[in-house]
Parts: C-alpha cells; structure tokens; sequence
C-alpha cells in the first residue's frame, strides 16, 4: 500500500500569482486552507501533513491556526512565495516512510473525496498524477498584444487542479531541481467540476454550494452492538 505524505500550500500554482491569497479567504465563516487539511485526516494511508506558509505570515498563522493545526497533528512550514519554493521548503522535511507525496493548494476546498481517492489509486500505478477537469467553452489564443492568433476547441484542453500525487522518486527529483514534471510524464484523473479554486467572497460563496454538493465518505456501519459502542 502506498503511503502519503501530504504537502498543503498557501501559495498560488504558476500563472495564477494574482489570487494568491485564496488559502486564506473564509469559506462559510472558515478559512479555505483549515477546509483543505480537513480533507486529508483520518487516512490510514497518510503518514504526515505539512501546511507551507510564506515567511512572512509564518508568525500570523501560528497565532491564528496552531491550535487547529496541532489538534489535527499538522506540521505548520514557512517557506517562499512561489509553489515550488514551498514545495521545496516542505520537500525536505518528507518522513522516509512515505513511498508518495500528495501536493494541495488550499484554495480549493471543495475536492469530492471519490476524486481524491481515485488520484490516490492512479498514484499505485503511475508516477505522476494530477487531477483535472474539462474546458467547456472554447478558447482563443492571443499574442502579446491581445490580437487574437487561432480558435482552439474545449476538446483539446483541461483545467489542471490538485490534488496532484508524485512517486518518491519523482518528488525528490522536482525538489532538487526546482521543476515540475513534463506534461508527458503526467497521468491524468478527471476530476469534478466542484473543486474550484477560490480568491474572494464571491467565489467563497460559490464554493460554500460545491461543499454542500459532495458526495460523503459512506460511514461502515455497525455490524453487532459491540461494534456500535466503539464509535
């Protein structure tokens, strides 16, 4: 069984700088990041979480969420402002036992646990994996000018979301060189479109409807008395 090592960045993936500080937007009175960790406890197959902070806020958000963070057994990190910088700033601290790295950006708290457990069940048979979901409308490419060069069908194109799972060995190589895997190294799990990436209240309100729309983790039920006086 593989076992997850799972890294929770504040930062924004590349190309989305300008809503960086979605992790921290208040989803339904709670912050997007606390919704995100929430997601990944109680998993017999996860060894270890860290939540990766900028240097700069480390000070805030131990004073904010420590608490929380140490009730659910989170390693709180600081590191850059980058999505690599803070994978390399939590890549070093990754337990030796974990044969996988789960990298999440908690902006997104609304994943359905069927896409992450789908991801996790690629993850035994690929190297790299992430989740996406489709295009729905067509797109155009521009140049620099905002002129546009050529249609392209929604066919031919996804949306990259997270979670994505990295085999150890690929992990430590895109902490040792700072890049993440080619495209074509990547397998791909479709994923919903209920896992949207949040960076205002608008969008806060949006996904506070995606939560209610999950699908929930079904609960085994009680097979004697017995079995019940344990829950």
């Amino acid at each position: 069984m593989a076992i997850y090592s799972v890294i929770l960045l504040t930062a924004a993936p590349a190309g989305q700088s300008s809503e960086a500080g979605g992790a921290y937007v208040k989803v339904d009175g709670r912050e997007s990041l606390l919704r995100a960790v929430e997601m990944f406890l109680n998993r017999d197959n996860v060894k270890q979480l860290q939540l990766v902070v900028t240097q700069q806020s480390a000070e805030e958000a131990k004073r904010k969420f420590g608490a929380n963070l140490g009730l659910y057994g989170v390693k709180l990190v600081a590191g850059g402002v980058k999505w690599i910088e803070q994978i390399q700033a939590a890549g070093k601290n990754v337990a030796a036992e974990c044969s996988h790295v789960l990298v999440h950006d908690t902006a997104r708290p609304a994943v359905p646990y069927t896409d992450i457990e789908a991801a996790m069940g690629e993850s035994e048979k690929s190297d790299a994996v992430i989740l996406a979901a489709p295009v729905r409308s067509s797109l155009i490419e521009l140049d620099e000018g905002s002129a546009g060069l050529a249609y392209h069908l929604p066919s031919r194109f996804m949306q990259i979301q997270t979670p994505q799972i990295f085999a150890r060995k690929v992990f430590d190589q895109m902490v040792k060189s700072g890049a993440e895997p080619h495209a074509s190294q990547v397998k791909i799990v479709r994923g919903s479109p209920l896992n949207i990436r949040v960076g205002s209240a608008s969008d806060a309100s949006f996904a506070k409807a995606m939560i209610a729309m999950l699908p929930k983790p079904k609960i085994r039920a009680a097979s004697s008395p017995f079995d019940e006086a344990q829950w």
